[in-house]
């Protein structure tokens, strides 16, 4: 109502008042410059204006930030199985991670009738994570939808995780497998890895009755789950149970083919192939009566998880989630009172992991390069992780450091086969591969055993981006380091970008110049090594 004050015509007064200030004389320009200085402050009066949040959006339940102080036994974790407790000290797990802690009582708690309705028809609940890289997100998803699927009799797709990225879908079908292995569960990983006509061929198999499933849990890509949806005879997604969305906000952004309405369109059609299944006939979401509870029905439970999850309710909205409930590590430690829940930070929209130190570095183009030579072969930095805008930028400096030498480097980009990747980042994790320079293809999600110290090359553009690329260290409770090299004119944008997120404990490092001076000859040798490189390697394109 104040805005629509202020925007109503004032009258004849009011219009006089401004004709007399277009006639009068121009300021001088000391005069200017205050008026500019008064017109960027604030207007007395005036009132921030916070974004209004639903509920469950600004009341989230608030999960502990430091993880080493805060491990729980996993035997002090309700309602788990001892076969799964089994299998977690057969992995060295003694203890649960603090965002572990509260998710899988939570999702085992919303499948605690099995795969149907709760009591009285009621559906569970949504249930939404947003936690720093590291903290132990896809356990929490993993070890309550393997116990919830233990007692399954027929084989059907009754969960399925979907992931941006090849790597990062492998990475969760090995742990999926891992927890699997001796119940009988079959998880089929949809990721391009194979042909698609042998991913078919494990995911359905046609017989006299007609098609039956071959998997009980998917881990899929949007684009190869798509493609299965529209394109595989007999496969049947109407007996699923749990969707898991990991990278949430990159998967809202990135809506490939439109996966996600084409999933809950086939989750929620009718199945032909089986007159039983009828019985468990499923609707869409909507107002509780006698008639929507008085049949026994499978809910379609979704589990969000993101170190990054956007708080636009806009975007959310995309998702179709019903009552959510969010857990987060995203709040003041002064907002933190006994596990109770708790208005979220309106200025701390991130968290980093706990470990974790962080710099920048101002630099001009020509130096960046040395710099990370002088990383590398003076300061004897090890197991680094250096990000690129580019795969271009990429492999153009992967060959600069190679031509340079004393370093052992590798690239990781998608211009590589699948196969490669998956060697080069062995070989990374056991420690032969000094320097990995990649893409942010390797940033999202992907656990990298052993790195101890990002380096941002370029310096990325969004604060996402960020999050996402130093997040490769410092993880489940260890130390690491993040460089990032700033040109002098992205300095004050970068540093905005983080102090707007909440991060404000960057420190500035500076190279000296006369540091770089003995590593310039060997570097302008290896310059014109790139060069005729770069020129061989346009001849071969162009053969």
């Amino acid at each position: 109502m104040r805005a629509q004050k202020a925007a109503a015509p004032r009258g004849d007064g009011h219009a006089q008042r401004r004709r007399r200030r277009r006639v009068a004389a121009p300021p001088q320009r000391n005069e200017r410059s205050k008026i500019g200085e008064k017109q960027a402050r604030p207007k007395r009066g005036l009132k921030q204006v916070h974004p209004f949040l639903p509920q469950w959006l600004a009341q989230p339940k608030l999960v502990q930030k430091r993880i080493k102080e805060n491990l729980v036994p996993i035997r002090d974790v309700p309602g788990i199985h001892p076969k799964l407790l089994k299998k977690l000290q057969m992995n060295g797990i003694e203890s649960f991670f603090p965002v572990q802690a509260e998710v899988i009582p939570a999702i085992l708690q919303s499948a605690s009738n099995g795969y149907l309705m709760g009591q009285g028809g009621y559906r569970p609940k949504d249930i939404c994570v947003s936690a720093p890289t590291g903290s132990g997100k896809t356990l929490s998803f993993v070890i309550p939808v393997v116990q919830a699927l233990l007692d399954r009799v027929v084989c059907q797709v009754r969960a399925l995780a979907v992931l941006p990225t090849k790597e990062l879908a492998q990475q969760v079908s090995k742990v999926f497998n891992i927890y699997t292995d001796g119940t009988g569960l079959k998880v089929v990983s949809l990721a391009g890895q194979k042909s698609f006509a042998k991913e078919q061929e494990m995911l359905v198999q046609k017989k006299v009755t007609g098609y039956c499933s071959l998997a009980d849990i998917i881990v899929a890509t949007p684009g190869r789950l798509a493609d299965h949806i529209s394109q595989t005879p007999g496969f049947s997604l109407t007996q699923l149970r749990f969707l898991i969305i990991d990278e949430a906000d990159r998967m809202i952004d990135d809506m490939h083919q439109n996966w996600l309405n084409q999933v809950v369109k086939a989750a929620f059609q009718a199945d032909d192939n089986s007159g039983s299944n009828r019985l468990f006939h499923r609707t869409l979401p909507g107002p509780l009566t006698a008639a929507s509870s008085s049949h026994p029905q499978i809910p379609l439970q979704k589990l969000l998880f993101s170190a990054t999850l956007t708080q636009d309710p806009e975007k959310l909205q995309q998702l179709g989630l019903f009552q959510p409930r969010l857990f987060t590590s995203v709040y003041s430690e002064k907002k933190l009172g006994d596990g109770a829940e708790a208005e979220q930070d309106a200025d701390e929209k991130y968290t980093l992991p706990e470990g974790l130190s962080q710099c920048y570095v101002p630099c001009d183009l020509n130096s960046k390069p040395l710099i990370l030579l002088h990383f590398m072969l003076k300061m004897k930095f090890s197991r680094v992780l250096c990000f690129t805008n580019s795969k271009e930028a990429s492999h153009r400096l992967f060959l600069l450091i190679r031509a340079f030498g004393g370093v052992t480097v590798a690239e990781f980009s998608s211009r590589l086969p699948p196969n490669e990747r998956h060697r080069t980042m062995k070989e990374f994790e056991q420690g032969k591969i000094q320097l990995l320079i990649s893409t942010d293809a390797t940033a999202r999600g992907i656990d990298i055993k052993g790195v101890n110290c990002v380096i941002n090359y370029d310096t990325p553009q969004f604060i996402r981006t960020y999050i996402h690329r130093v997040g490769r260290t410092a993880r489940a409770g260890k130390t690491g380091l993040a460089f990032s090299m700033v040109l002098r004119i992205q300095e004050r944008r970068f540093l905005r970008m983080l102090k707007d997120a909440g991060i404000t404990d960057i420190k500035q490092h500076l190279v000296k110049g006369k540091l770089l001076k003995p590593l310039v000859q060997q570097y302008e040798e290896a310059l014109s090594k790139l060069e005729k490189t770069v020129k061989g390697e346009r001849a071969q394109r162009r053969a």
